[in-house]
């Protein structure tokens, strides 16, 4: 019994030591409750409410641009910049920032509008603007007839210019406002990076925390490094207050572009911006439901855009352009040459597409100084095209083997051939019966007409209709487009142009066709083309850029090759081999033996080079057509094509000058200019 009340009297203690123990453990809990309450409540508050949807992403510079042998070509200028983030601050904070920062800064007033100037003085003066309106008005207001912008425009308008007049000593302020206000939320806005004084940027960031939203970075200008050479290839860079085109708005921010940020606009700089612009770093904002920001997060480091290598040799292209620019003023002295006004030379290596130089000039007169200047217009080397005359009868010769209207060795008589109702389609003298071979050598046009007639499929009689079989010319334009005459030829620039094609398709104009003197082509197809000669038949693409390189950091050494830019083969010539040497053999007799039509400007030079020389009878069409009505003059285009050595070459060459004369009295523009240059490039390869 004693032992069974002992057992009892344990168990009401156990049981009242449990309830203590629950009541202190509750205790506990409801003060740490009540302590993070109070202590860190509005902490966890804030943690709970926040959003992490707002990314900024910050630019880098661009790549760098070198050529062939690493010369810098295109660069970046770090320079001081101030920038404005809208974090998403009122109207009237970012005035108070723009008051405080103009005391430390100059800031530019031009771009400063009326409109401007009128709705900063609404914002700085809301009770006077809402008295500019009128009982009446406010009614119908009230009765939903005039909208908010109504009332607005009504205070706009209402402004006297004694009133706008009060804010000319804020100009400052409200250029910086408007600066501010132009930008998107969170993503910084460049204010001023223009001039930016040292002074300037210590003063700034000494007073950072007076200027929310404000701080000091460093931006960087595009330089290109030779300012006349290549410059229209190189291409431009938006400014910073430009932004993204609109025409391209989604595409670019789709890739993760600020709608303010600067991209390659036109050429180089657009074809290749991808490779250019880098990679941004990036920023998480994390902020509240107010848009403070309340945190801000590293993302991604940025990366500068990778460097492009390209195909060109500066010295090489400069030296090309001083020729030009030389004998584009000496073809001025001589008659007839009022409309001459530019010239074009394109090197490449015909064994895998490098575009060595690409070279343009073009006389304009300067719209502000009024002096007639020479400009640069490598663009037109692929941008424009002409009439080029005998310099595709390679072409034609190939295109008659292919359809069997010519074997190797026919023989025609050079007798020039009359149809009815057109004058006598002849050469430029009778140079009796000749081989293929023998008519390229001394540029036989009728040699071409009587091959085109049996492409075909016709029948020439003297003096009588000439009948032939329409799809000639498709045969023709498709066998020439196989060398690159005709077609676009894969140069890695935008807006290249094919060429003009005839329309009518009377016999007559198939004759002309076949000695150029029908379609047009550029410099750059005639390079492709002879490349396509020289090479023994291999159709290269032309490129300008040969690598992409990692750019190294404070240095103007390439970094390591990113891609190597390989050679294409856009097509092969379906041409046998002894149809390929019988008209590089003509093309050799063309610069090398006497009789040849560009012998006398190449005889004894060391480099065996082979090459056709062109001329055709066109219309001008150039800048000064509208003084002409409808019948322009008609002026003679020169053009040369070649290579060097003629035995495995290394280097194939267009030359070509759009109106080179009017008139009998021939400049040999082309020939002086071919000579100078395969010279030129030899004396270089040597050094």
């Amino acid at each position: 019994m004693e032992k069974q009340k002992k057992k009892k009297s344990h168990f009401p203690f156990r049981l009242n030591f449990l309830f203590f123990s629950v009541f202190l453990l509750f205790s506990i809990l409801i003060l740490r409750l009540g302590f993070v309450q109070i202590v860190y409540g509005e902490n966890f508050k804030r943690d709970l409410e926040r959003k992490e949807d707002i990314t900024v992403s910050n630019p880098v510079p661009r790549g760098k641009m070198y050529d062939r042998d690493f010369k810098v070509i295109v660069d970046n200028i770090p320079k001081n910049a101030i920038t404005f983030t809208n974090e998403g601050f009122s109207q009237n904070e970012m005035v108070e920032t723009a008051e405080e920062l103009a005391k430390l800064i100059d800031k530019k007033t031009d771009k400063v509008t009326d409109r401007d100037q009128r709705d900063f003085w609404i914002l700085k003066h809301p009770k006077r603007a809402d008295d500019k309106i009128t009982k009446k008005e406010k009614e119908l207001y009230e009765a939903k007839i005039l909208t908010d912008s109504d009332l607005y425009k009504l205070k706009r308008d209402r402004i006297t210019p004694l009133e706008l007049k009060e804010i000319n000593q804020d100009l400052e302020v409200l250029a910086l406002y408007r600066e501010f206000n132009s930008g998107y939320k969170y993503t910084p806005q460049i204010i001023k990076n223009e001039n930016v004084t040292e002074q300037e940027i210590a003063a700034v960031s000494e007073n950072l925390q007076s200027l929310p939203g404000v701080d000091t970075t460093t931006d960087w200008d595009r330089t290109y490094l030779f300012e006349n050479t290549l410059r229209s290839v190189l291409g431009k860079v938006t400014k910073s207050d430009e932004g993204l085109p609109a025409d391209r708005l989604d595409y670019y921010l789709a890739k993760g572009y600020s709608r303010n940020d600067r991209i390659g606009k036109s050429q180089l700089e657009m074809q290749y911006e991808d490779i250019l612009h880098g990679y941004k770093s990036k920023v998480k904002n994390i902020t509240d439901k107010t848009g403070n920001v309340i945190e801000t997060q590293i993302i991604t480091n940025g990366k500068k855009g990778n460097d492009l290598v390209l195909t060109i040799d500066m010295d090489l292209q400069m030296a090309v352009d001083k020729i030009i620019e030389e004998e584009l003023w000496a073809a001025k002295q001589f008659p007839g040459t009022s409309l001459t006004d530019r010239a074009y030379v394109v090197l490449m290596d015909p064994r895998n597409g490098e575009v060595l130089a690409m070279s343009g000039k073009k006389i304009e007169r300067n719209q502000e100084t009024g002096k007639v200047e020479m400009e640069d217009d490598a663009l037109g080397t692929f941008t424009t095209t002409y009439n080029v005359g005998s310099a595709v009868k390679g072409a034609t010769v190939l295109t008659g083997y292919k359809t069997g209207a010519i074997s190797p060795g026919t023989i025609f008589d050079d007798a020039g051939l009359k149809i009815q109702a057109t004058p006598l389609k002849k050469s430029y003298a009778y140079l009796g019966k000749l081989n293929e071979i023998n008519a390229l050598k001394k540029s036989s046009n009728v040699y071409m007409f009587r091959t085109a007639i049996r492409i075909g499929n016709g029948h020439y009689e003297y003096d009588k209709p000439l009948k032939i079989d329409n799809t000639a010319f498709d045969t023709i334009r498709n066998s020439f487009a196989s060398f690159g005459l005709g077609t676009r030829t894969g140069i890695d620039l935008p807006n290249e142009q094919t060429g003009v094609k005839g329309q009518s398709k009377l016999p007559g104009y198939l004759l002309d066709l076949v000695i150029g003197q029908y379609d047009t082509y550029s410099a750059m197809q005639l390079a492709q083309y002879v490349s396509t000669i020289a090479n023994g038949g291999y159709r290269m693409q032309p490129h300008v850029v040969k690598q992409i390189r990692e750019p190294v950091e404070g240095s103007n050494e390439p970094g390591a090759v990113v891609k190597d830019i390989q050679p294409l083969v856009l097509n092969t010539i379906d041409a046998k081999k002894m149809w390929m040497y019988r008209v590089q053999t003509g093309f050799r007799k063309v610069m090398q033996e006497p009789g040849g039509t560009a012998y006398k400007f190449f005889s004894g030079v060391t480099y065996a080079p082979a090459g056709k020389t062109g001329t055709a009878e066109a219309f001008y069409d150039g800048p000064l057509r509208s003084r002409f009505g409808k019948e322009p003059p008609p002026v003679m285009n020169l053009s040369l094509v070649s290579y060097a050595p003629s035995v495995n070459p290394e280097v194939a060459m267009a030359v070509l000058v759009p109106w080179a004369y009017a008139g009998k009295e021939d400049n040999k523009a082309n020939l002086k200019i071919g000579r100078r240059v395969l010279d030129m490039y030899f004396q270089m390869k040597k050094k």
